[in-house]
C-alpha cells in the first residue's frame, strides 16, 4: 500500500474514522463492565482497554495529518488491532466466548479496515479485513454462521468505502479540470477582447489601407490579412476540449489552421479522436500546410479535409502548387526533407498509420494520413 498523498476530500472521511474509533472504544468499555465478572484473566482486561483507548487517542491526531499517513502507521494500527483482538483468547477465555460474550475489541477492530480501504482502495480494504478476519476466528475458535457473519461484514466495508474512494478521487478530477478550464476561458475571453481591441483593428487596417496597391505593400496587406483571419479563428472559441476517456475535437485542433488561403473542412460534429493521436495528427497537419508555405507561391491555397470511417480518421491536405516530382519526393523522402520523413511518415507511423502522398508536377500535392482511433 502507498504512502498516502494530501488529498482534500479525503479529509471528512478520516475525521469520521475518528468518531467510529471513539464510539467503538467507549462500546467496548461498557461491554467490558458488564462481563468482565466472566473472564478468565479480568485484571488483563484492563490493561487493553486502555491500550485501545490510548491508540484510539493517537490515531484521532495521526491520521488528522497527511504527513503521518504513511505505511508504518497503517501497519502499526493493524498489528496493534490484531494484537488486542487475539489476546480476547487469553483474558475473555474460550469458555467465555463460547457462551457467546464479545471479544474485548468488539467493533472496534473494522476501524483499520476502513483505513486501509480509504488509503489503498478496495484491495488494500480487503487484505485488512481477511487479516482480521481470520484472527477473529481464530480466537472464537467456532466457525457458525454468526462466526462468519463479522468477516462478511468487514469485507463488504472495505468493498464499499473503497468503491466510494475511487469515486471521490474521479469526482475531485473532474472538479480540478472543469475548473482550470472555468479559469482557461474566462483568461481566453480577456485574451480575445484585449486581442479585438488592439491587434485585430490594426491588422484590419493594414489590410484595407494596402489593399489594391502593387508591390511589398500589397504583399503586406495581404500577410495582415491572412493573419487576421488566423487571430480572429483562433480567440471564436476553437479550444481543445478533453473528455473524460482522453479524447480530444479534432476539428477543434485543425480549425486555428483555417486562412485566407487554408480552408477547413470536416463533419459537423466535433471529431473525437484519442487525445495522443489528435496532437499528433494536427502536428502532422501543420507540417504539411508548412510545405505549402515553403515551397508553392505566395497565396496558394490549400484544402484540409476531415473523413471519419469505421475504426480510423483520415485528414487529407490538398494544395494548388506546382506538384513535386516523383523522384524529388524520394530524394527529400530519404534526407528527412520537406518535412515528409519525420515529421509526417514518423508520427503517423507511431500511431498505427499511414500516409499516401500523391503529387505530380502541375496537379498540386495530396497529403492523406489514416490513424485507427478504435
Amino acid at each position: 500500500m502507498a504512502d498516502v498523498p494530501d488529498g482534500g476530500f479525503q479529509a471528512p472521511l478520516w475525521r469520521a474514522i475518528a468518531v467510529y474509533r471513539i464510539a467503538a472504544v467507549t462500546y467496548a468499555t461498557i461491554l467490558v463492565i458488564r462481563n468482565v465478572g466472566h473472564y478468565e484473566r479480568p485484571v488483563l482486561a484492563w490493561p487493553a482497554l486502555a491500550l485501545m483507548a490510548g491508540w484510539t487517542v493517537f490515531t484521532t491526531y495521526a491520521y488528522a495529518d497527511p504527513a503521518r499517513r504513511r505505511r508504518p502507521l497503517f501497519a502499526a494500527d493493524l498489528l496493534i488491532t490484531i494484537g488486542v483482538l487475539g489476546s480476547s483468547a487469553a483474558i475473555v477465555g474460550r469458555v467465555a466466548l463460547e457462551e457467546g460474550r464479545p471479544t474485548l475489541a468488539v467493533a472496534w477492530h473494522v476501524a483499520p479496515v476502513i483505513a486501509w480501504a480509504v488509503a489503498g482502495g478496495r484491495r488494500a480494504g480487503i487484505a485488512a479485513a481477511l487479516a482480521m478476519g481470520a484472527t477473529d476466528l481464530a480466537v472464537r475458535a467456532h466457525y457458525d454462521q454468526a462466526a462468519f457473519t463479522g468477516t462478511v461484514l468487514m469485507l463488504l466495508a472495505a468493498i464499499a468505502v473503497g468503491y466510494l474512494v475511487r469515486l471521490a478521487e474521479v469526482a475531485q478530477q473532474q472538479l480540478r479540470r472543469a475548473t482550470e478550464l472555468e479559469a482557461a476561458t474566462r483568461e481566453r475571453e480577456r485574451l480575445a477582447r484585449d486581442i479585438h481591441d488592439s491587434v485585430l483593428q490594426v491588422l484590419a487596417l493594414v489590410k484595407r489601407r494596402g489593399a489594391g496597391l502593387d508591390g511589398e505593400a500589397g504583399e503586406l496587406a495581404r500577410l495582415a490579412g491572412e493573419q487576421e483571419a488566423a487571430l480572429r479563428n483562433l480567440v471564436a472559441g476553437h479550444a481543445v476540449e478533453t473528455t473524460q476517456a482522453g479524447a480530444a475535437d479534432l476539428m477543434a485542433l485543425l480549425g486555428p489552421f483555417a486562412s485566407p488561403t487554408v480552408s477547413i473542412a470536416g463533419p459537423a460534429a466535433p471529431v473525437r479522436v484519442p487525445a495522443r493521436s489528435a496532437r499528433e495528427l494536427t502536428a502532422a497537419v501543420s507540417a504539411a500546410l508548412d510545405n505549402v508555405t515553403r515551397h508553392c507561391e505566395p497565396g496558394t491555397k490549400a484544402y484540409v479535409l476531415v473523413e471519419e470511417e469505421s475504426g480510423a480518421v483520415t485528414v487529407s491536405v490538398r494544395d494548388e502548387g506546382d506538384g513535386i516530382p516523383a523522384e524529388r519526393l524520394a530524394q527529400a523522402e530519404s534526407q528527412g526533407r520537406l518535412g515528409v520523413a519525420q515529421s509526417i511518415r514518423g508520427r503517423i507511423a507511431d500511431l498505427g498509420g499511414r500516409v499516401r502522398i500523391t503529387s505530380a508536377p502541375g496537379d498540386g500535392t495530396e497529403i492523406e494520413l489514416t490513424v485507427p482511433i478504435s
